[in-house]
């Protein structure tokens, strides 16, 4: 059992919504993913790093979860600042059962055990600077920070590897709250994505004091699951 990550997988298939006009990279992006899929197996895990689908409301993003609960491997999903479908954890568990998906979970305010030791915890994340922000990113970011703690709180013990959609250090930016609460828990791992074309540049991969940082957006890893463990 392996564990992998790859965010921002802008799937429509459910709408008209097509990604290559953004680019080259996004050419026939729905056959990378199966491709790059294909190297799971049904025992491993890959977490979705959120913006997985364009759909504006749940029961619109049918088509877009039976293709993902069609790739090999569980699969456990954040939120992303595009998934409009997004809605409480009772709701979106109520349709994954109702149509069906069984290979797919959602993390939201929860943690999952992964192995003996170690487990999947994360949030959305969100940019937040105190010299620039507004009171509305404020309070966004101090939303996250609640969701974040209590999803490394239910993992107890256990070694926690960290999800989230918007990178907490990226470039010249940092979000000290977030690199506070890795420091706090000991995070092993931070996967993100929400970074695309010119900002891929930006992505920082590596160790910042304990904590291993990669960039899991789809498009800089040509759709191919990164693994992590």
């Amino acid at each position: 059992m392996s564990l992998y990550a790859i965010g921002d997988l802008h799937l429509s298939l459910g709408t008209d919504k097509p990604m290559d006009v953004f680019g080259p990279r996004w050419k026939n992006h729905v056959q990378k993913l199966e491709e790059g899929f294909s190297a799971l197996t049904d025992e491993d895990v890959c977490v979705l790093c959120g913006d997985t689908s364009w759909a504006q409301q749940l029961e619109d993003a049918a088509e877009d979860f039976r293709f993902i609960d069609r790739l090999p491997g569980r699969k456990i999903v954040l939120k992303g600042n595009h998934d409009y479908w997004w809605t409480s954890g009772a709701k979106m568990r109520a349709f994954l059962e109702k149509n069906g998906i069984t290979t797919v979970s959602i993390l939201h305010n929860n943690a999952f055990p992964y192995g003996e030791n170690a487990a999947i915890c994360g949030t959305k994340g969100w940019f937040y600077d105190e010299c620039r922000g507004t009171e509305h990113d404020k309070k966004l970011i101090d939303r996250e920070i609640m969701r974040l703690e209590a999803s490394l709180k239910a993992a107890g013990e256990r070694e926690k590897y960290v999800f989230l959609h918007y990178p907490p250090k990226y470039g010249g930016y940092s979000c000290p709250e977030i690199l506070a609460l890795f420091r706090q828990y000991g995070v092993k791992v931070c996967a993100s994505g929400h970074l695309h074309a010119d900002s891929l540049r930006l992505a920082f991969n590596g160790f910042w004091e304990n904590t291993r940082h990669i960039c899991v957006s789809g498009d800089g890893i040509n759709f191919r699951p990164c693994k992590i463990l």
